[in-house]
């Protein structure tokens, strides 16, 4: 975990400028013949293409804080990214439930560094064979948290709602898409929460 990875004036201006910039959109799963609006807004640049839980995302041109962003995380964690899925967590009701990413297209032990800004959150992690194995971390503003090796094989990971008042949050995680292969509809990541 890398704190404080800009200053507070730097992030204050990250942040104003991804959402300001950023084509946020509101998506929509189709799950057991129901279709559901995710509860975030989302957005996906990067040189690949990416397909999950049926939600199909082209390669889309880097826009400048992007890349910015991407060579600073690069520089901090020695690993390379050609992808970023940013989340845009509006208030305490936006969430995202339990998965691991374990798409075929991000290798087998993929490195996803994960670049926050705005509203602290509290980000939960259990173990796949032992739920009531769990861990937790708060992702404060212009934190950076580095998940790598076999943790998708044995983790999940979630940001669950919270009923505190709270403020946006804007959320990048940098992935490394292998190919240009989409994953199969409906695997690995994002379920909506009841």
């Amino acid at each position: 975990m890398f704190r404080d990875v800009v200053s507070a004036a730097t992030s204050t201006a990250i942040f104003s400028r991804l959402m300001a910039e950023i084509d946020w959109q509101q998506e929509t799963l189709f799950l057991f013949g129901r279709s559901l609006a995710t509860p975030r807004l989302t957005a996906w640049y990067g040189d690949a293409a990416y397909t999950y839980s049926g939600i199909e995302h082209p390669s889309r041109a880097w826009l400048a804080p992007l890349s910015e962003l991407r060579q600073r995380v690069e520089c901090l964690t020695s690993a390379r990214f050609n992808t970023v899925l940013l989340n845009l967590y509006r208030d305490g009701s936006d969430s995202m439930s339990w998965h691991s990413d374990d798409e075929p297209e991000l290798g087998d032990n993929p490195v996803i560094a994960s670049l926050n800004f705005g509203a602290t959150r509290r980000f939960r992690f259990r173990n796949i064979k032992d739920r009531s194995k769990t861990l937790a971390v708060d992702l404060d503003d212009a934190s950076l948290l580095l998940m790598g090796g076999p943790i998708q094989h044995h983790w999940q990971h979630a940001l669950p709602k919270s009923k505190k008042p709270l403020g946006p949050r804007i959320n990048l995680t940098f992935r490394q898409v292998l190919g240009n292969q989409a994953a199969e509809p409906g695997s690995g990541e994002d379920q909506i929460e009841s």
